[in-house]
């Protein structure tokens, strides 16, 4: 069981989202003021995607990004910022010509997908760690090439990949990574749970994901919808750090809409209830050693 407790809040995410839930934040300054409202929650960690203001859907502008991370770090919040790199990897087949792009793709190489990262140098960064069958008509690309050049650039500017992965063959990615010298000690990995075609929100899946991490590791972990809670509990309970917000679960009951905020006090309230204690974001710095705490 792990004793202190990191939580993270992916604030908004990219999904078709916004239709279902009115308060999911779209502009920068609503999803900026998510995360500092989920930072006061307790939570230590803010994951931000941006979304086009006019559309609501997800977007990898630099200028957004830049947006809402001035107005974070212009707070009092010592909130540490995860900014996703996962936008640019989206390939919809054309359904008359599989072999050419079709609605909804957004392919770009690995400089364009950390355009903003190398703008803002957050402490951290994820980073997906393989191609996978996401929803009905859409893969997600991120080659072993795409990877070790995202991985040996971030290192570069000191900033940390959160290692999001989806199954185990995304875990060996990562563990090669590792033994290539890209990824610094320790690393941090995101266990990514009940997304369609990857692995299953429940006990086998995450305790299998567990065991095959390297030792050292330090791991978080989420499930979506209705399982975001309880894989809260059983992360805690097998020794890892959990992660909720809108961009994974909508709801803070059925049929109730939540907030970032609401979200985050519900698994800190879980992570006390079973005699854990929530990690403060110097904690979390150290524990993950990030940038100025090496």
């Amino acid at each position: 069981m792990n004793r202190n407790v990191i939580v993270s809040c992916a604030v908004t995410g990219a999904g078709d989202t916004t239709g279902i839930h009115p308060d999911v934040p779209v502009t920068p300054q609503q999803i900026a003021t998510a995360a500092l409202e989920a930072a006061e929650a307790g939570a230590a960690i803010a994951h931000c995607h941006v979304r086009d203001p006019a559309t609501g859907k997800g977007s990898r502008d630099v200028e957004l990004f830049t947006e809402v991370v001035e107005l974070i770090r212009a707070s009092n919040s010592d909130v540490i910022i995860n900014l996703t790199a996962g936008m640019g990897g989206d390939w919809a087949p054309d359904g008359d010509n599989p072999a050419q792009p079709g609605a909804g793709t957004d392919m770009a190489g690995p400089a364009e997908r950390l355009a903003h990262v190398k703008a803002l140098q957050p402490e951290i960064c994820s980073l997906d760690c393989g191609t996978m069958n996401f929803g009905e008509n859409l893969i997600y690309v991120s080659t072993p090439d795409f990877l070790r050049e995202m991985a040996r650039t971030v290192q570069g500017w000191g900033v940390k990949p959160e290692l999001e992965v989806f199954d185990l063959g995304q875990i060996n990615m990562a563990k090669t990574l590792l033994a290539e010298g890209l990824i610094d000690e320790p690393p941090l990995f995101q266990l990514c749970l009940g997304i369609p075609w990857g692995a299953s929100a429940d006990t086998e899946s995450m305790l299998a994901m567990r065991n095959a991490l390297p030792a050292g590791a330090n791991w978080a972990s989420f499930g979506i919808s209705r399982m975001q809670m309880p894989m809260v509990a059983q992360a805690v309970l097998l020794g890892g750090h959990v992660r909720v917000g809108l961009e994974d679960n909508l709801y803070l009951s059925k049929g109730v809409l939540a907030s970032n905020a609401q979200l985050v006090e519900h698994a800190c309230t879980i992570i006390e209830n079973l005699g854990a204690s929530v990690a403060s974001p110097a904690q979390a710095r150290e524990q993950l050693g990030l940038r100025g705490t090496q």
